[in-house]
């Protein structure tokens, strides 16, 4: 017997419950260990009002940004637009979001004052006054993330309202993912030993929390307004809370593993409470196994008991994070490294052999950020594979290796010493710059990555849009089209090494982890791009001929060779302060290693556009073969119509030349 609803219920309701639970939570743990707090921090008792409001407020933070992901992400992924516009619901999703992101922008800016008020222990009142503020952005790190955040926030928020399309959902999504960045990259795992794995995983941690949570909020509320579509959406929806409760899972461990012995569990509060999160997350999993095994096979049916269940599970979750928020104002354990050396204090680890070539290849440190990612691709196109080759299709074997080259490579080489010197000498950050950004890209886009789930994903009636249709949808976007226009993607790519080593930009980016973490993205991305419309063998929204590409190459080439010496005749040594504070236990002469990374960039990046430049150029011959080939067959089958004609011309000239 069906048990479908006929009435429209707001979610409002459940997002304020969720709001009351996990923010009632993370003050009430907050009040608990108050005293534990304030005497490691060595301040004074601030007041009730930032004792409680604290927690509160980041609770509420948390559950804004979690609804705002969550409702980006069913506009996208879950909701079927009309054509290009967004539906009804998908409207009223995409609202939901910027309301949220709009809302958590005014959260984060009182989180500045809160935060100096907890920092300091002065009431929250006087943090209020503006003459205060300038100190919490100048001395507070976590008050410029909330500051930074807040504008991120906004700026998609103001976005949201007035986005119609459905192509500007995915990358309303991309950002309000950006929104948590700043907080994420700073806190207790951006800090001690070790912290480059506990930045790393953090980050994996909020990612898939966010996907997890977010989407089954943006879930309910689609389910409650009794959107069309619903089976289709919940059974997206499954397979992605799967896999990142497994994420979040592993993530979480590492980072509990960065900054906690065993026994801390039991014997700490920060321990107990991490202990609490473990237990809610495995209720939460139960929670998912019930779906999957009862309310899913009886959703058409019986789609009320998947709502029933599924808000109880997300006021789980509420818990959980109000858990999860108190953490961040829970003192930590005894870190497990009591005495950290200037090197452990910058890069989270330390070298202790100089980088000669058996060096770099016999010790090993595990990237946890884009070692984890040439994995998760790796599997993802082997995958790929094992499905065309169960439906019976062939994919050439050249791709296959060219792909697995650079993602096994990319792995590779971040876990290697070129991954574990690259903070700590310039000559190695060139080596892995110029790896990630004009070696591996090169090898993943010859790989077609996106041919081959086009090929292995089927195709979807116009109304229910997946997997395939997005990704055509991408391939033929006009955010790419201008992206890959030649004069756009050539500047982009040369200009991303001159703004780096020129402007004070290295200094800063050198020195802090989260600089790392973007440099290296921007790299890769960058470097993926610009190959891609090179040489690249996936559908692009312009196809430029081979002649042009050719000519864009050879006006970059200079540039390429220029950078490197540019940097071998700099006479300053670039983050000089940085590099000369690390005390490395080998000598480096800072002025001869800038050289020397001088001289990689020239050599290494010459290297790549010439193996560019011979693609192109055969490229261009089979071009020229395809070309006369089917000149050659139309000439067969029109008789050679157009030969004839031109030899008559010819015969007509040579006639009216004799008269």
């Amino acid at each position: 017997m069906s048990d479908s609803s006929t009435s429209v219920r707001s979610a409002k309701p459940v997002y304020l419950i969720f709001i009351v639970i996990a923010g009632v939570v993370a003050a009430t743990l907050g009040w608990v260990f108050l005293g534990e707090s304030l005497a490691e921090l060595g301040i004074p008792d601030p007041g009730i009002l930032t004792t409680m409001g604290y927690p509160f407020l980041r609770a509420v933070a948390w559950t804004l940004v979690s609804l705002s992901v969550g409702s980006f992400l069913a506009s996208a992924f879950f909701i079927m637009p009309i054509d290009s516009r967004l539906s009804v619901d998908g409207l009223i999703s995409t609202r939901t979001g910027a309301a949220a992101a709009l809302l958590y922008a005014c959260v984060a800016l009182l989180m500045i004052p809160m935060t100096l008020s907890d920092t300091s222990g002065q009431p929250f009142f006087q943090s209020l006054e503006l003459s205060a503020w300038g100190d919490a952005l100048e001395l507070i790190a976590a008050a410029k993330a909330w500051l930074v955040s807040s504008i991120i926030a906004f700026v998609v928020g103001v976005i949201a309202v007035f986005s119609r399309k459905w192509s500007a959902q995915p990358l309303l999504l991309v950002g309000a993912f950006a929104i948590v960045l700043p907080l994420g990259l700073e806190g207790h795992s951006a800090s001690g030993g070790n912290h480059d794995y506990g930045t790393n995983s953090l980050l994996w941690h909020l990612f898939f929390a966010l996907l997890w949570v977010g989407g089954l909020l943006g879930l309910i509320a689609h389910a409650r307004r009794l959107g069309p579509g619903l089976s289709i959406a919940v059974r997206r929806f499954s397979m992605l809370a799967f896999v990142s409760m497994l994420a979040m899972i592993a993530s979480g461990v590492i980072n509990a593993a960065v900054r906690m012995r065993l026994e801390d569990l039991f014997t700490t509060s920060y321990g107990q409470a991490i202990v609490a999160k473990i237990i809610l997350t495995l209720l939460l999993a139960f929670f998912g196994l019930i779906h999957r095994k009862k309310t899913i096979p009886q959703l058409d049916d019986r789609p009320k008991l998947f709502v029933r269940i599924a808000i109880a599970e997300v006021f789980i979750m509420a818990a959980t994070i109000g858990v999860a928020v108190s953490l961040g104002r829970t003192p930590p354990p005894p870190p497990l490294y009591t005495s950290l050396s200037k090197m452990m204090l910058e890069m989270g680890y330390e070298v202790t052999k100089a980088p000669t070539f058996w060096n770099i290849w016999s010790v090993w440190r595990f990237d946890i950020m884009f070692s984890t990612f040439g994995i998760i691709i790796t599997l993802a196109y082997l995958w790929g594979l094992w499905k065309l080759k169960k439906q019976g299709k062939t994919w050439k074997w050249q791709r296959t290796f060219w792909f697995l080259l650079g993602s096994v490579g990319l792995s590779t080489v971040m876990s290697s010493g070129i991954g574990l010197y690259m903070p700590a000498m310039f000559s190695m950050h060139m080596v892995a710059h110029m790896v990630i950004s004009m070696v591996i890209p090169v090898f993943l886009v010859l790989g077609a990555p996106l041919s081959l789930a086009l090929e292995v994903t089927k195709k979807n009636p116009p109304e229910q849009p997946g997997l395939h249709e997005w990704i055509e949808a991408f391939c033929q976007s006009r955010i790419l089209k201008f992206i890959m226009h030649p004069a756009f993607n050539t500047i982009q790519f040369i200009t991303i090494f001159y703004l780096l080593y020129i402007t004070p930009w290295y200094d800063l980016m050198v020195s802090e982890h989260a600089g790392h973490l973007l440099m290296n993205w921007v790299f890769l991305l960058s470097g993926y791009v610009y190959y891609w419309e090179m040489i690249g063998l996936d559908p692009k929204p312009r196809k430029n001929k081979v002649i042009i590409r050719i000519m864009w190459l050879l006006f970059s080439m200079p540039f390429h060779l220029y950078f490197g010496v540019y940097l071998m005749q700099l006479s300053l040594i670039l983050a000089k302060d940085f590099y000369s504070e690390l005390d490395l236990p080998f000598p480096v002469d800072l002025m001869h290693d800038q050289n020397v990374g001088g001289g990689i960039a020239w050599a290494s990046g010459a290297f790549p556009l010439l193996v560019v430049f011979g693609a192109l150029f055969i490229e261009w011959l089979q071009e020229d073969r395809k070309a006369e080939k089917e000149y050659e067959q139309r000439a067969a089958q029109d008789d050679d119509d157009e030969l004839a004609q031109y030899n008559e011309l010819l015969a007509q000239m040579n006639q009216r030349n004799r008269r």
